[in-house]
């Protein structure tokens, strides 16, 4: 999709609206650095979309951040925050503001590539400054939830309607038990699925030693040390038989197929209740240093909403594509639109003239991610 008609599309947007599909407001702010005021600026956002007392307040805040791939990986010998991972500046800030609002409990989580430890020893792998983020907040605690770790016992999160894969998935507690959702994400695409913005994030909930390619064949392998390619990928194997099998196992093995449903049904089963996405610097062509051609880049930018899909809609407008483009277009080449499955279930609109867009306008971050 070239500019021009990206900002005809907008501009068209209003005469085709979505009838019944939830829409929120979304904000944008242009931020070109992380040494500036970055809680300021997030501050400001949090305001735009309706304050972050009334989300937070007195209340259990569980933030999905996106680590995807080995901290040993890096792209170009660059600081992982400054290409595929989530900025340490950003979390902290975050937390801060947070912890300002009155929030009772910070929960940073995270399924850690290959590992059930620590997630803070995975953050001091990945050079974050753990001392940082406990300073933004007394309230601060970290998850691994690649395996049950100190739980007891996992929940099991059923997706209403039934899914179109898995009819429901079993995850680590801190999914269920908590009261504010957040999804930390980062402003790229995605080999598999077109895009990673909030929802693909929240691909990285399910745990490893349930959908891992490692994973028990009959109870969860609580120190897995492999990624979920098998399992929710290619569907090659089942999970663990503890937890919900296939719907069909006769369906599509194509990943394009899968994953885009397996993300929507996750913001189904586990509904995002805030939605912030990193766009100051990041890459452009994959999700990581393993994909061919990636770039870096500086769009410069950051998105927030409480709506999942209607802040993915926006971010992917400022990408430079078309939110409800169907397979076959960029970026969805190889995969139907998780955008769109997601929509079709009820989670929020695609529809550009039905989101309320506060701070700075699409047009004026516009950062098209096609080389």
């Amino acid at each position: 999709m070239t500019r021009r008609e990206l900002l005809a599309l907008m501009a068209a947007a209003p005469l085709a609206r979505a009838k019944e599909a939830p829409t929120a407001p979304v904000s944008i702010a242009r931020c070109r650095t992380y040494d500036g005021d970055l809680t300021e600026t997030l501050s400001t956002m949090f305001d735009q979309i309706g304050g972050l007392g009334r989300i937070v307040k007195n209340k259990t805040v569980t933030i999905k951040v996106n680590l995807t791939g080995s901290p040993g990986t890096r792209f170009q010998g660059k600081p992982l925050g400054l290409t595929h991972y989530t900025h340490p500046r950003m979390a902290a800030a975050t937390a801060h503001l947070m912890d300002r609002a009155g929030a009772r409990r910070i929960r940073f989580v995270e399924s850690c590539w290959a590992t059930a430890g620590p997630l803070e020893e995975y953050l001091a792998a990945a050079d974050w400054n753990v001392g940082l983020l406990f300073g933004a907040s007394d309230k601060v605690e970290f998850v691994n939830t690649n395996a049950l770790g100190k739980a007891k016992q996992y929940k099991r999160l059923t997706i209403p309607g039934g899914g179109s894969i898995f009819p429901a998935y079993d995850l680590n507690p801190v999914y269920e038990d908590t009261d504010v959702f957040v999804s930390m994400a980062k402003l790229k695409n995605h080999a598999t699925c077109g895009v990673t913005l909030s929802m693909k994030n929240c691909f990285g909930i399910t745990p490893a030693s349930i959908y891992g390619d490692d994973a028990g064949v009959d109870e969860p392998n609580e120190k897995p040390k492999r990624g979920r390619g098998s399992v929710c990928h290619a569907g090659r194997r089942q999970p663990a038989k503890c937890s919900p099998q296939e719907n069909d196992p006769a369906s599509s093995r194509e990943p394009g197929y899968r994953m885009p449903r397996i993300v929507a049904d996750l913001a189904v089963a586990r509904p995002i209740d805030l939605a912030l996405i990193d766009g100051i610097e990041t890459v452009a062509g994959g999700e990581g240093p393993w994909i061919r051609g990636l770039r870096h880049i500086s769009p410069g930018v950051i998105l927030a909403g409480t709506n999942a899909v209607t802040t993915d809609t926006v971010a992917t407008a400022v990408m430079g594509y078309d939110p409800r483009a169907i397979k076959g277009t960029a970026p969805f080449v190889d995969c139907d639109n998780t955008l769109l499955l997601a929509e079709a279930r009820g989670v929020g609109t695609t529809n550009l003239g039905n989101i309320e867009v506060t701070g700075a306008t699409i047009r004026e971050v516009l950062f098209p991610f096609s080389a």
